[in-house]
C-alpha cells in the first residue's frame, strides 16, 4: 500500500503542520511516510502545500503524478489540484471559503467539510487543517485516530500547550465530519 495526498490554501492555515502531523502518525503506525512542503516567499498569504506519502513499505519515489488524496482549502488550490486526483481518489474542500465551487470530477469522492465553522466550534477558527486532517482520517483510515492524537500531544503540546485541547477537538470534529460526509 502506498497512499499520497496533498493539502493545499493559503500560507497560515497550518497546511504544512497537518501535513506533519499526517506523517508523525504514519511513522508511530509502522509506515513509512514521506513530508515535502512547498511554499515560496508567500507563505502568509500566497500559496502553500505539502504532499505526504505513507506506504507500508520504502518509498521509492517522492514524485507524485495523481494522488489518492487532496485537501483543498481554497478556490485557487482547487484549480490546481482537483484535477490530480486520481478516478476513485478522495478530495476534502473546504467548503467555508470555497463556496459552491466543486471539482466537477463525479469519478472522486468530493467532500465539503466547513472547516472555519466546525475549527471555531472547537474553540480557535485559525484550526482549519486540523478539521480537513481529522476529516481525512475519518474517511480514509491511512493511520490510526489514536497515533494522530498522539502526534498532536506531542507538537503542540510542548509549542503551545494553551491550544492543545482546541487542536484535539479540531480534530475529532474533523473525524466526526469525514465518517458521516456525503459524497457531491
Amino acid at each position: 500500500m502506498e497512499r499520497s495526498v496533498v493539502f493545499a490554501g493559503f500560507g497560515g492555515q497550518g497546511l504544512l503542520f497537518a501535513g506533519q502531523i499526517l506523517a508523525r502518525a504514519a511513522i508511530a503506525d509502522g509506515l513509512e511516510a514521506f513530508w515535502i512542503p512547498s511554499y515560496g516567499p508567500e507563505m502568509r498569504g500566497g500559496t502553500a502545500s505539502c504532499t505526504v506519502i505513507v506506504a507500508d513499505e520504502e518509498i521509492g519515489s517522492p514524485v507524485v503524478d495523481r494522488y489518492d488524496a487532496a485537501v483543498v482549502m481554497n478556490p485557487p488550490s482547487l484549480a490546481r489540484f482537483g484535477p490530480r486526483v486520481a478516478d476513485g481518489g478522495l478530495l476534502i474542500a473546504n467548503a467555508s471559503l470555497l463556496g459552491d465551487a466543486s471539482a466537477e470530477r463525479p469519478e472522486i469522492d468530493e467532500l465539503r467539510v466547513p472547516c472555519t465553522e466546525l475549527a471555531a466550534s472547537a474553540g480557535d477558527d485559525k484550526l482549519v487543517s486540523v478539521v480537513a486532517l481529522g476529516a481525512l482520517v475519518g474517511r480514509l483510515g491511512w493511520v490510526t485516530r489514536e497515533s494522530v492524537i498522539e502526534a498532536i500531544r506531542e507538537v503542540v503540546g510542548v509549542k503551545r500547550p494553551e491550544i492543545l485541547e482546541a487542536d484535539l477537538g479540531a480534530f475529532e470534529a474533523g473525524v466526526r465530519a469525514g465518517a458521516v460526509a456525503v459524497p457531491v
